[in-house]
């Protein structure tokens, strides 16, 4: 990963940051999709211990030649008036690393009821036992609120920056750009 483009959102009266920053990311997973390659990754350099924000700045990583050909597709279409891109740049030669990755709540007790009953052959009233509602899991970290394609549902997306290394660790990002184990230089 020799490369790394920012992406400022600029102030806007209209809209708050953190909904432009949602717009952002949901355009940023299409286009992942559609480009197809898991050697792009992000990070969001502005984002703090303790906050629920992850600011206005976000950075695609990745090599060069790859970050070039997914700026062509135009995936950043209709997002012009509310942002600044950089273009691909040289990661400084003394960077750490980190992980970003996506954390997944288990928030919705009845959800995890139904899986349950799939899957271990239950009862309804056991599952209501064994999951009752008082053990949702609420997170406080900060996320994007996306929509689902498939079910046309919105969802919070979680998005953790794990603790800073000295080596990187190679690997695939998911479509969010996003890996459980693969670093992006950090810097």
């Amino acid at each position: 990963m020799d490369a790394y483009i920012d992406i400022r959102l600029l102030p806007d009266p209209e809209f708050p940051p953190n909904l432009l920053m949602n717009a952002l990311f949901g355009k940023l997973h299409r286009g992942l999709v559609g480009f197809g390659e898991e050697g792009i990754g992000v990070s969001f350099p502005e984002v703090r211990e303790k906050s629920r924000s992850l600011g206005r700045h976000l950075r695609l990583h990745g090599p060069s030649a790859t970050l070039e050909r997914f700026m062509q597709t135009g995936w950043l279409k209709g997002m012009g008036d509310h942002l600044t891109a950089s273009a691909p740049a040289a990661v400084p030669a003394q960077t750490h690393y980190r992980s970003v990755r996506r954390v997944q709540a288990k928030s919705n007790p009845e959800r995890e009821r139904r899986r349950l009953i799939a899957r271990k052959g239950v009862s309804e009233e056991e599952a209501r036992a064994a999951i009752p509602d008082a053990c949702a899991e609420h997170l406080d970290l900060p996320c994007v609120v996306l929509n689902s394609h498939s079910t046309g549902q919105q969802f919070r997306l979680f998005i953790e920056h794990l603790p800073v290394q000295n080596q990187p660790r190679l690997g695939a990002f998911s479509a969010y750009g996003l890996s459980t184990s693969t670093t992006v230089p950090w810097f």
